[in-house]
């Protein structure tokens, strides 16, 4: 049978009927499932069996979850997780031990760069840095011990490019697993797969979710890769709850719709923000002026419903055009129905100091746009006056 379209795929698939035959799939908000007899129990926990025994491991929401995701993004197998970073923590932590070493681009989210300066060393587990741009640095960063190399793109919250098939090549040559963190994309925009990816990661919290109602994480990836990732997530018991499981299967159905508008909208406020006198620059990956709008359109179906730009006159600027923000939210979250303007320098990566900000693309007048739903007329209207104010 011919593969169905990414649109039917996510819509169509879900989990088994029960009894009743209903239409859509119901929550199985249960902790545990019942066995036949002693035999049956014992051969389930055994593995002779292939079924759901205990909603830490499986269960049938997080299951037809997975499925969707691993076709969407032409993945073997993988992990729901009860936020992004759980699946960022869980999938390092599965795959690496004491003394070994990890190199990751130096534009990664706020919380991943706490993750790897604070809380890895603890383990004796160490990490180097690249610029984004510049993978030609590398090589000269392998040591022995390195097992990983991870990048985001597009990243948070600059939204530049990484090469994801140059990425593959390194890793290919030097013997280490490529993880992506496809968040900014989703599997609807980007497949880093294709581009020779082993793992790839999103927080579904964000556009999968799509109206910032519940967490949620997921990894998927290589069979072999993803069975060390469920061995040690069934014990430490970072698993995605069912009932969010079941929101972001559903919210799955109208991803492609969703994402669609988005990139429509953000496209528009972006092409806005270029031509506004008090903003420096302006960065969207379909914007022709990206430094890696080439790379984008090659790896990248549409850029996405994130924008980046400075404000012209740092800090004090920034403040008041956020005090000046109408219509639009002030949070942290992305990838919401409603647009959000947020402060990475002094929320979402304000753990960093000044120089590293810098050194990940960081300035302090830098603004990231969640670019919603709404009409885009709204949305420029809204970032025209608080900027119009600024004098």
């Amino acid at each position: 049978m011919e593969k169905n379209k990414f649109e039917t795929d996510a819509i169509r698939i879900q989990a088994k009927r029960s009894d009743f035959q209903e239409h859509s799939a119901p929550v199985y908000l249960t902790s545990s499932f019942v066995f036949d007899d002693a035999e049956d129990m014992r051969a389930s926990f055994a593995e002779e069996k292939d079924r759901i025994i205990y909603s830490r491991y499986s269960n049938p929401n997080t299951s037809e979850l997975i499925e969707k995701v691993c076709r969407m993004e032409g993945a073997e197998a993988g992990f729901a997780f009860a936020s992004g970073m759980s699946a960022v923590f869980s999938t390092f932590a599965a795959l690496l031990q004491s003394g070994d070493h990890i190199i990751a681009s130096r534009s990664v989210f706020g919380s991943t760069h706490t993750l790897f300066n604070q809380f890895f060393p603890r383990w004796n587990i160490d990490h180097s840095y690249f610029p984004f741009d510049k993978p030609e640095e590398i090589a000269a960063l392998i040591r022995p011990e390195t097992r990983i190399l991870y990048a985001e793109s597009p990243t948070n919250p600059g939204v530049d490019i990484l090469d994801l098939e140059r990425l593959s090549q390194i890793a290919r040559e030097h013997g280490l697993l490529l993880i992506i963190d496809n968040c900014f994309a989703t599997p609807y925009l980007q497949q880093p797969i294709r581009f020779g990816a082993d793992l790839v990661i999103h927080s579904g919290t964000k556009l999968m979710d799509g109206q910032g109602r519940v967490l949620g994480g997921i990894t998927v990836g290589n069979r072999e890769l993803i069975d060390k990732v469920y061995r040690f997530s069934r014990i430490t018991g970072p698993a995605l709850s069912p009932f969010n499981a079941w929101l972001l299967s559903k919210s799955l159905e109208t991803l492609a719709v969703r994402v669609d508008r988005h990139c429509e909208n953000a496209l528009a406020v972006a092409q806005f923000l270029e031509q506004h006198p008090r903003v420096n620059w302006v960065k969207y990956p379909f914007l022709p002026s990206h430094p890696q709008y080439a790379l984008a359109k090659k790896q990248m179906k549409a850029g996405g419903c994130v924008v980046a730009f400075e404000v012209d006159g740092g800090v004090a600027a920034g403040r008041k055009f956020f005090d000046q923000i109408q219509l639009l939210s002030l949070s942290a979250n992305l990838g919401d129905t409603r647009s959000i303007v947020t402060h990475p320098a002094s929320t979402t990566h304000s753990k960093l100091g000044p120089e590293e900000r810098a050194k990940s693309g960081i300035s302090d007048g830098m603004v990231r746009v969640s670019v919603g739903l709404e009409h885009p007329e709204d949305i420029v209207k809204d970032l025209g006056q608080a900027l119009g104010k600024l004098g």
